[in-house]
């Protein structure tokens, strides 16, 4: 019970990043954005992981791999909160949740795991779902529509580099790590779009790092109780507060079609996290 309630409360809290940072990108720039969504966690992560989780950060085994999951990372969100810019935050988080797709289309060739056609068949069914979101054909394909998309393409990879990552780092350091590189990355171009927020924008900025934060450790707790295959289907819920928030604050409602491909998709990613936990078990 422990690991579901430390995993929903995490998925809770990452709508609240995406609805600030959708907020703040109507004055400010979406890197400037994604500058503060590193900064602020590493503000907040770096006391946190020091004083109750010092004895376990040990350097990493693997800091090549551990560089690209970070820059990964960062190219994921900066292609989200562009897409979030645009478009509704329900439509770019549907969108985003093909990367338990890509983990098991990519994972025979970057993982050695063997996949299944029953597996493949449900990939298949997945992106057929991100195309009724998109619509080709049907609708005009805007950039914000493929951002989210690649954002569910990387952070898929991602996700295949974290599973290489468990077996050597600390998923603490991980977390640290992660957050460090992006921050570095993006600094330095900041001098050069930097716009003056103001004090509530400022508060905002730090909300969306306080939220990773959060969020992240919560999700990172919840692993310490079940295993990650057994977790993987409550990611979805997240859906939930993003299409709250959207609609609260933005007035923006999925319609019929976004709904379909998100049902498609998060059937496929739940049956492929089930098939995966059965075979683990056998």
């Amino acid at each position: 019970m422990k690991a579901i309630t430390f995993s929903l409360l995490g998925w809770m809290m990452l709508p609240v990043m995406d609805g600030f940072a959708k907020y703040l990108s109507a004055d400010l720039p979406v890197l400037q954005i994604t500058w503060a969504r590193y900064f602020f966690t590493v503000a907040f992560t770096l006391p946190v992981m020091f004083f109750f989780y010092n004895k376990q950060l040990v350097w990493s085994d693997k800091p090549k791999l551990q560089i690209l999951r970070g820059l990964i990372l960062l190219c994921a969100n900066i292609c989200f909160f562009y897409a979030i810019s645009i478009i509704p935050l329900a439509k770019a988080l549907t969108l985003a949740f093909v990367a338990p797709l890509i983990v098991t289309a990519f994972s025979p060739m970057l993982l050695g795991e063997k996949v299944g056609v029953r597996r493949w068949t449900a990939v298949i069914i997945g992106f057929v779902g991100s195309l009724v979101v998109i619509r080709p054909g049907f609708l005009e394909i805007n950039l914000a529509s493929l951002a989210a998309l690649g954002t569910g393409v990387m952070y898929g990879f991602y996700l295949i580099i974290t599973r290489k990552l468990s077996t050597s780092d600390n998923p603490l350091l991980t977390l640290l790590l992660t957050g460090l590189v992006g921050l570095v990355a993006v600094t330095g171009i900041m001098p050069f779009i930097w716009v003056n927020p103001n004090l509530s924008q400022w508060s905002m900025m730090a909300g969306i790092g306080f939220f990773a934060c959060i969020g992240h450790l919560f999700l990172i707790l919840s692993l310490k109780y079940a295993d990650a295959s057994k977790l993987a289907p409550l990611g979805y819920t997240e859906i939930i507060p993003n299409v709250i928030i959207g609609y609260y604050f933005f007035g923006n409602f999925p319609d019929n079609w976004t709904f379909l491909g998100l049902a498609i998709i998060v059937i496929s990613g739940i049956y492929i996290s089930r098939r995966e936990a059965t075979i683990k078990s056998n």
